[in-house]
């Protein structure tokens, strides 16, 4: 059970979680939602999020390492555009999407792509320290425990990695707030939360110190880098 903090559980950081949003989405909702999306996904969706993806493709480029997870791997779309020098491991929750990942792999012939496996990101498979860095594209907004997400993948990645968020988050007010809270509603056939605060994924120390930049070029999307540091 979590330990609890001024009415919310802590993420045993002492740090309180605040609910993702008002409508949290559970694992079977998500697989639910994207066995419907999967055979539209890169028609639907794969413009829109093009750009937070390749941004997000080209800060984990730039970084040292060559151990990647790619957490909520889809469809593959963000795949063939790593440098040859990444060895990529992707995961996903969703086997339709993983299917269409593979494809992808297999046609485009994508030498980076080491493995592609069916798994829970916040409980993953793999041993501690597993990876140089952690990519997670769309994902935080999907699962259950946003901050259980994030405490996974910094034990996967090694001290010194790095951690990285590509994702829309809550505007802080305004017309666009409004709209994001009225579609909250709509969160378990969408598959994510329009409503979801960054608050919910990043406790007060990491989002002090985390590198956050809005996406080019409405800001729709902010990629958050985090290094990992040691215990």
């Amino acid at each position: 059970m979590h330990d609890m903090l001024n009415g919310y559980p802590s993420d045993g950081e002492g740090a309180p979680v605040p609910p993702p949003s008002r409508s949290a989405l559970d694992a079977e909702a998500v697989k639910l939602a994207y066995r419907r999306w999967a055979n539209v996904y890169d028609l639907a969706f794969g413009g829109i999020s093009r750009f937070g993806r390749l941004r997000a493709v080209e800060a984990v480029n730039g970084l040292p390492g060559t151990d990647v997870l790619e957490v909520g791997v889809g469809t593959g779309l963000a795949l063939p555009h790593y440098n040859a020098d990444k060895v990529i491991t992707g995961i996903d929750l969703s086997t339709d999407m993983l299917a269409k990942a593979r494809e992808r792999v297999q046609r485009d012939k994508l030498t980076t792509v080491h493995d592609l496996l069916e798994m829970d990101a916040e409980a993953t498979r793999f041993a501690d320290n597993s990876f140089d860095i952690a990519v997670a594209m769309f994902v935080a907004s999907v699962v259950p425990h946003p901050r259980k997400l994030l405490c996974e993948l910094k034990r996967v990645v090694r001290p010194g990695g790095y951690i990285l968020f590509v994702n829309h988050f809550l505007a802080p007010g305004g017309v666009r707030g409004a709209v994001e809270h009225a579609m909250a509603r709509a969160s378990r056939s969408l598959g994510w939360h329009p409503d979801f605060a960054m608050e919910s994924l990043l406790p007060p120390n990491d989002l002090a110190r985390a590198y956050i930049q809005p996406v080019p070029p409405m800001g729709l999307f902010t990629l958050v880098t985090l290094e990992n540091l040691p215990d």
